[in-house]
C-alpha cells in the first residue's frame, strides 16, 4: 500500500481549493413577482495547464420555474494551481449568487422573500420538464418559516434591533442533486448466529458504519449488535468514491439486496431441514426475526440461525449482490431540497456580525439515522457560516500560491462563532430513486446558508454584500452612511 501524508501548507497547494468566481445575474419579473427571464453568467479561474470549471449555473437551471433561462460558464487561465472540488462544488457558490439576487428582487418588488420563491415554485424540472421523483420544498418553506417564526420579520432593513444590536432575518433555498452509482456488497451469516456485511465504501465521519449496520439488520432480521459491517478495503466488493453525496444512496441498496439474499438462503435451508420447526412451511410464511427463523402464522415454530447452519454442516451462508441505477434517471429528475433561515446580530457601532440562529428544513428522502443525518446537516451549516463570514484564500501574486496556508491565518469558524442550529426533516422516502428511498445529505447542508446569512446582513444593516466572505471593511463604511 502507498501512504501519503501532506503538511497543512501542502493541502492549500497540490490539493487545490474552490476557485474564485465572478457571477453576473439578471432577473426579469412582473410586478406580482412572476419570473419571466433569468440570466446567470459565471467566470472562474483555472490553472495555466489544465481546465477546471465550477458549474455555478446548474442550480439556476432547476431551482425556479422561469420560461427564459440562460446560463454560461467561462474560465480564465492563471499561473496558479488547478482548483478542485470543495463541498457542494458549483451549488455553494451558484446558490449564493442566485439566492442573493432573489432576495434583491423581493426587496425591489416589496414582496416577502418566501412568497417570491413560492410564486416561482417549479412543479417539474424546468430544464427538460421531467417530473420530480419526489419534492417537498413547499413543505420545507412552511415548516422552516414556522419553526423560525419568520412572521415576526419587519420587512424594512434596520427596523429590528435590541439596543445597540441590529437584528437581521434572511432566508434562502437549498438544493443538491441526488446522485447514485453502482455498488456491491457481501453478506455472510456465520455459524455462531452473527453476520458480517461488507462493502468497499468509506466512512469519512458521516456515519456509514452505523447506517449500513441498520440497513443490514433490517434486511437480515438480525439485531444490530449481532452484525459487523466492514468497509475501507480494496479487497471488498466495489463501491463508489465518497463524493457527490452518493454513498448512502449507492451502498445501502447493495447492502439491503445482499442481506436479503443471505436471509432467503437461510430460510430455504431451514424449510428443507426435517429437523427444523419450520420444515415444509410455505416460503411466504417464514421470516427471520432477532436472528431466529420463525413462522409468521405460528411464532412458536422458531429455529435459531446458528442451529440451522450447524445442522447443515457449519458453513457460513454467503450472498454477494451488486445494485445499480436503472432507467429511472431518464424518467424522473432527482434532487434534494431545503429552506434555510438565518438570524444575525450586528453591532451598530463597530459592525461585528454574529450568526445567532440557523434553521434548516430539508427534504432528503428517507432518513436512515436521524442523529447522524442531523449531525451532517449541522456540519454543513457550520461550513456555510465559514463560507459567509470567515474563509478566504489569499494568493501571493508573485508566486501564484496561497499565502494564508495555515489555520492561524485561514479562518474557520469555531464554537464561539456558532449560534443555535436547528434541523428539520420533511418529505417522504424517494422510492423512485432507489429501493430504500434514501438520498444523499452530505452537501446540501452548506448550500443556501451563505446566501441566507448575507440576506440577513442586508436586512439588519441595509448593506448588500455580494463578495464573500462578509468582512467589516465591506459592511461598516456603507452601514455608517445609512445610520
Amino acid at each position: 500500500p502507498v501512504r501519503l501524508a501532506l503538511a497543512r501548507p501542502q493541502m492549500f497547494g497540490p490539493v487545490g481549493s474552490r476557485p474564485h468566481t465572478e457571477q453576473h445575474l439578471s432577473l426579469a419579473a412582473r410586478p406580482d413577482g412572476t419570473l419571466t427571464g433569468l440570466r446567470h453568467d459565471t467566470l472562474a479561474h483555472t490553472s495555466a495547464f489544465e481546465d477546471w470549471l465550477e458549474m455555478c449555473g446548474l442550480v439556476t437551471r432547476i431551482m425556479y420555474a422561469v420560461p427564459n433561462c440562460s446560463t454560461s460558464h467561462r474560465v480564465v487561465p492563471l499561473n496558479v494551481g488547478t482548483p478542485t472540488f470543495m463541498r457542494a462544488p458549483g451549488e455553494t457558490t451558484g446558490s449564493f449568487a442566485l439566492e442573493s439576487a432573489m432576495d434583491e428582487l423581493a426587496w425591489q418588488l416589496k414582496m416577502d422573500p418566501v412568497a417570491l420563491r413560492l410564486k416561482n415554485y417549479a412543479e417539474s424540472e424546468p430544464q427538460d420538464g421531467k417530473p420530480w421523483s419526489s419534492k417537498a420544498l413547499r413543505q420545507c418553506y412552511e415548516a422552516g418559516a414556522q419553526r423560525f417564526d419568520w412572521s415576526r420579520r419587519v420587512a424594512t432593513p434596520r427596523a429590528m434591533r435590541n439596543g445597540n444590536t441590529l437584528i437581521g432575518l434572511g432566508m434562502a433555498s437549498a438544493t443538491y442533486p441526488a446522485n447514485r452509482s453502482e455498488a456491491a456488497a457481501v453478506a455472510r451469516i456465520l455459524p455462531d448466529g452473527t453476520a458480517m456485511v461488507a462493502s468497499g465504501t468509506q466512512d469519512i465521519g458521516t456515519g456509514t458504519y452505523t447506517v449500513m449496520t441498520q440497513v443490514a439488520a433490517d434486511a437480515l432480521g438480525f439485531p444490530p449488535n449481532h452484525i459487523r459491517f466492514a468497509l475501507g478495503d480494496s479487497t471488498l466488493p466495489q463501491a463508489p468514491v465518497s463524493g457527490g453525496s452518493q454513498s448512502a444512496a449507492s451502498v445501502s441498496p447493495a447492502v439491503q439486496a445482499a442481506a436479503t439474499a443471505a436471509r432467503d438462503k437461510l430460510i430455504a435451508l431451514a424449510r428443507a431441514d426435517r429437523a427444523s420447526p419450520v420444515y415444509g412451511l410455505a416460503a411466504d410464511d417464514v421470516t427471520v426475526q432477532d436472528g431466529w427463523v420463525v413462522s409468521r402464522s405460528d411464532s412458536a415454530r422458531r429455529d435459531p440461525a446458528a442451529a440451522v447452519i450447524a445442522r447443515a454442516g457449519g458453513q457460513p451462508i454467503e450472498a454477494q449482490v451488486a445494485a445499480k441505477p436503472g432507467a429511472e434517471k431518464q424518467q424522473y429528475a432527482f434532487h434534494s431540497f431545503g429552506a434555510v433561515f438565518a438570524q444575525v446580530h450586528v453591532d451598530a457601532g463597530i459592525g461585528t456580525i454574529r450568526v445567532a440562529r440557523i434553521v434548516g428544513a430539508y427534504d432528503v428522502g428517507r432518513v436512515l439515522n436521524e442523529k447522524t443525518a442531523r449531525s451532517q446537516l449541522m456540519g454543513g451549516m457550520v461550513w456555510g457560516v465559514g463560507t459567509a463570514l470567515h474563509e478566504e484564500g489569499l494568493f501571493d501574486t508573485r508566486v501564484g500560491r496561497i499565502a494564508n496556508n495555515n489555520l492561524a491565518e485561514y479562518h474557520v469558524p469555531v464554537n464561539a462563532d456558532i449560534g443555535e442550529l436547528d434541523v428539520l426533516f420533511v418529505g417522504e422516502p424517494d422510492l423512485r430513486f432507489n429501493p430504500i428511498g434514501v438520498r444523499g445529505i452530505g452537501e446540501i447542508g452548506i448550500t443556501g446558508v451563505p446566501a441566507a446569512i448575507a440576506n440577513a446582513v442586508f436586512h439588519a444593516t441595509g448593506v448588500r454584500v455580494r463578495d464573500l466572505p462578509i468582512t467589516l471593511d465591506k459592511v461598516v463604511p456603507q452601514m455608517n452612511s445609512l445610520a
